[in-house]
């Protein structure tokens, strides 16, 4: 412990974080800085702070050679708590099991055993508070960081503390870490510390040159201090180090451990090697690898007199430095003999996938037994959800293939695997290695999908549905029912980003004509794909049949367990909600959306579940629930930096525009533009959100201006352009641009016609009315209403019920505005939509009536966050459901549930029911 010299800072930091976690505070500590700062002194701190608290302990610490294998920090950290599994609800029990290699099953999602991990952690508190420890995070397979990241984020009230210790991370490297605190970042002792540190650890008279060189040299680090000291006579320091930007500390230190090592006899050195190249540090396992090198025992007695190393039951090396530089060190024909050693002698029964990655190290040039391997480790990794360790061993096994065309098969299925793995970069790399073949049509036309998918992932450019067109043609005569996904697949991008010169929905639905045949049974997106053609090729009124046979089909029959070819299906309906809304079909629109959440819940699909439930908020928002939506939004929020990916901004954007927020809608708004291609869905959505907003503000030509700029998109199934075309025909009636009011109607009606719904007949009078005068606006207006009381859309209601009222104090009937702008100002008042809520109060105090002020409901206190655990609660769930459905721990719930009775002045669930929620 003496590296923790001078640091009280960083301790007292330790000791804040155990307080508060034995308090009932979880939290978490990332501990950043270079090799041998003394991150490992601060965990071995914290664990001996941490017992004397009460706390239990468990510990697991990355290897740069363990990376490979999915979830081995996971089941190293898991391991001693497993006991406390049973208590875990079955899915997620599943998950974990599966994951760790304790029972067969299909792959599990990592997010749901991102929540198993956390309810174990948060069992095993239950009992006493609980330390985990991660040390050298930087080397953690893929799958257990991201699980890891993935519950330090969720911690709340599970009395667990977190703490990781990392290194710095450099240009070009990935930080497994991304978006947790940053924490302490550890810097060099200052110069009194580190000389305090050098006295006490080198016990012999020294030179004050030679002690101030090393002090120089050191930089501070701790490590160095210790051990630079015993890599050279003291009387060689005398003269100097290298100079200091020669080399970097860690690499300084590195260098030391190899000069020592390289004094050792030949069998030493390579019983190092060995104990170098095992990361399991299983002694038994050195011990028959050695004795199969012929290496004698009492080799080790010089690396155990040095302290570089200690075998007892275990290997544990002095740093892991000192196993780098051991490896490093060796010539690359040592490192092979190592490897196959310790290949023979792995259990190919008990430990296939250890012994495989061995033997593919012990290869000097290709292998094709070897390379055989890997891919069956692949497969097993893939079952347990190690998608990315899986795409790893693929992608070794490519470079060990003598085979051309086996090594082009394989180079395509590591692409394959590191694009779904999320390495669209690698994946690209490997697409090209494949593409030199040999590779047969069906290959190729696979390979094609790929790059095109690859390109969406990477650029999002003009050129993918073009790529995608192509892809879906050349695989048509081989499999149409992946080829029919493929075309559905470069709809969606067009109408997402666009089609570049090349044209835009228009050309590709004409270019999808020649989708073929749809299988029988007729799945939901087989129908979906040939209503979309048809309305595009053939006109709205054609193809709004079909594609509303296509939407019913995915609410009664859902994604047919999933079985859609490469593509999976889940995702269409994100496309099917979006039509349904374009189409107006309000109630087929709130049923796809909440399905899809529920499905995305359902499985734990995490990555999937922040755009599902924006979707589903933005329909709440249309239906006048904008308490309910915010609660959506929010926890899509908190997913999305949970789970570290980009967020998911529009449900956002569409509550601050409809409750008249600007400054929020117009920051939102520029980030949303920024991102977005021009006439895509996002731009488009974006444009129809800032109308709605200066409509509410009275902004009338602003308003114009941004409806216009959704209108831009010719899909005539965009879900914004069909919305934005009311919002248009209101900014120009009040703008005074009757030409371009009545030219929107047009377009309206076309849309409103086909689909016949009480939505869209409830636009379509209310819009007639805005442009008519007389007793035929007043018709229209009755109308509207009429047909909008029948539907789901209540904003749009009193919206309506607004712009009558102000038609009726401008026609000089006073009374008969107050009826309809009083019932406008309660309805958008109650749910929220306060820029339109003050419009009606501005018409109404013109009509002498001062409008009532909203009062304070028990629930303003709460957040977003609280609301909707409050509701679910209220419904009659538990704190385990609730936190199944939200991601968190039953006992983060209970702390919520006692802030929520806190600010409501109430005791009990009971109470919480009798409340009127909004």
């Amino acid at each position: 412990m003496a590296e923790l010299v001078g640091r009280h800072a960083e301790r007292a930091a330790v000791q804040q974080l155990l307080t508060a976690a034995s308090a009932g505070s979880s939290g978490t500590l990332v501990i950043r800085g270079q090799a041998g700062i003394g991150k490992t002194a601060l965990l071995h701190h914290a664990q001996e702070t941490a017992v004397p608290l009460g706390f239990s302990l468990t510990w697991c610490t990355g290897a740069e050679s363990e990376s490979q294998f999915a979830f081995a920090g996971l089941h190293q950290l898991c391991a001693p708590l497993l006991d406390k599994a049973g208590a875990l609800t079955a899915p997620q029990e599943d998950a974990l099991g599966v994951a760790l290699g304790r029972r067969e099953g299909p792959a599990p999602n990592g997010f749901l055993v991102g929540l198993a991990t956390l309810n174990l952690l948060a069992e095993a508190a239950e009992e006493a508070p609980l330390l985990c420890v991660i040390d050298d995070a930087q080397w953690l397979d893929t799958a257990s960081a991201q699980v890891l990241a993935f519950v330090a984020r969720r911690l709340g009230a599970e009395r667990v503390a977190m703490v990781f210790a990392v290194r710095e991370v450099t240009a070009g490297e990935v930080d497994v870490l991304a978006g947790l605190p940053l924490g302490l970042e550890l810097r060099g002792l200052e110069e009194s510390d580190a000389r305090a540190l050098l006295d006490g650890g080198v016990h012999a008279p020294m030179d004050d040159f030679v002690r101030d060189r090393i002090v120089a040299e050191a930089r501070g680090n701790p490590l160095a201090l210790l051990e630079l000291p015993r890599s050279a006579r003291l009387t060689q320091l005398a003269g100097g180090f290298e100079l200091p930007d020669a080399l970097s500390v860690p690499r300084r230190i590195e260098d030391g451990f190899q000069r020592h090592s390289a004094a050792f006899s030949s069998d030493t050195q390579l019983l190092l090697l060995l104990a170098a190249a095992d990361p399991t540090g299983d002694a038994s396992l050195l011990w028959r690898a050695a004795g199969r090198l012929e290496i004698p025992q009492e080799a080790v007695e010089p690396a155990e007199s040095s302290g570089l190393v200690e075998i007892d039951t275990r290997v544990r090396f002095r740093h892991p430095l000192v196993r780098s530089a051991v490896y490093r060190a060796a010539t690359p024909a040592n490192r092979r003999r190592a490897h196959g050693a310790l290949a023979a002698e792995t259990d190919a029964v008990k430990d296939p996938d250890r012994r495989a990655w061995h033997r593919a190290h012990a290869v000097y040039g290709t292998d094709e037994e070897a390379a055989a391997d890997l891919e069956r480790t692949a497969d097993r990794t893939r079952a347990r959800g190690g998608v990315a360790a899986a795409a790893a061993f693929l992608h070794q096994a490519v470079g060990l293939t003598p085979d051309p065309s086996v090594r082009a098969t394989r180079a395509l299925a590591a692409a394959h695997a590191k694009h779904d793995a999320g390495s669209s970069g690698a994946a690209r790399d490997l697409a090209a290695i494949a593409e030199i073949g040999p590779l047969d049509d069906w290959q190729r036309a696979r390979l094609a999908l790929l790059r095109a998918r690859i390109a969406f992932n990477l650029t999002q450019a003009p050129e993918v549905p073009w790529m995608l067109l192509d892809a879906a043609a050349a695989l048509a005569p081989m499999d149409a029912g992946l080829a029919r996904e493929t075309y559905l697949h470069a709809l969606d991008a067009v109408l997402l980003i666009g089609g570049g010169d090349r044209g835009g929905v228009l050309d590709v639905a004409a270019v999808a004509l020649a989708a073929p045949a749809a299988p029988v049974p007729l799945r939901p997106s087989d129908l979906l794909l040939d209503g979309l053609v048809t309305t595009f090729t053939r006109g709205y009124v054609a193809g709004f049949p079909d594609v509303r046979r296509a939407l019913e089909a995915f609410r009664d029959r859902g994604v047919d367990g999933e079985a859609l070819g490469e593509m999976g299906s889940r995702r269409w309906l994100s496309l099917a909600t979006r039509v349904a809304v374009g189409l107006y079909e309000d109630d087929l629109a709130c049923a796809l959306a909440e399905r899809n959440v529920g499905l995305a819940r359902e499985a734990g699909a995490l990555a999937t579940l922040p755009q599902a439930l924006a979707a589903l908020s933005a329909m709440l928002v249309l239906t006048g629930e904008l308490p309910q939506a915010g609660e959506l939004a929010a926890e899509g929020s908190a997913i999305t930096l949970a789970t570290g990916a980009a967020p998911v901004r529009f449900a956002q954007l569409f509550l601050h525009a409809w409750r008249g927020h600007e400054a929020e809608t117009a920051q939102l708004f520029a980030d949303s533009t920024q991102r977005a291609h021009e006439g895509g869905a996002d731009a488009t959505l974006a444009a129809y959100a800032l109308a709605v907003l200066y409509n509410g503000l009275g902004k009338y030509p602003e308003a114009q201006d941004a409806a216009m700029r959704a209108r831009q998109s010719y899909e005539l199934t965009n879900s914004s352009r069909g919305l934005a075309l009311p919002e248009l025909v209101e900014a120009a009636v009040r703008a005074d641009q009757p030409e371009t009011a009545t030219a929107a109607l047009d377009e309206l009606v076309v849309r409103t016609g086909a689909s016949g719904t009480a939505f869209a007949r409830g636009l379509e009078a209310r819009s007639r009315a805005l442009v008519s005068t007389g007793a035929s606006a007043e018709g229209h207006y009755r109308e509207a209403i009429e047909q909008l009381r029948a539907c789901r859309m209540v904003t749009y209601l009193a919206r309506t019920h607004l712009v009558y009222g102000e038609w009726l104090r401008r026609e000089g009937r006073r009374q008969d505005a107050r009826e309809q702008l009083r019932t406008a100002h309660e309805l958008l008042t109650d749910m929220g939509a306060d820029a339109f809520a003050a419009r009606a109060a501005r018409e109404l105090r013109a009509t002498g009536e001062h409008p009532r002020r909203r009062s304070a409901h028990p629930t303003s206190t709460l957040t977003d966050h609280e609301l909707q655990i409050a509701r679910l609660v209220a419904t009659g769930a538990t704190s385990r459901e609730v936190g199944a459905q939200l991601f968190l721990s039953p006992r983060t719930i209970e702390s919520h549930l006692r802030n929520i009775f806190r600010k409501l002045g109430i005791s009990s669930r009971r109470q919480l029911k009798d409340l009127q929620l909004p």
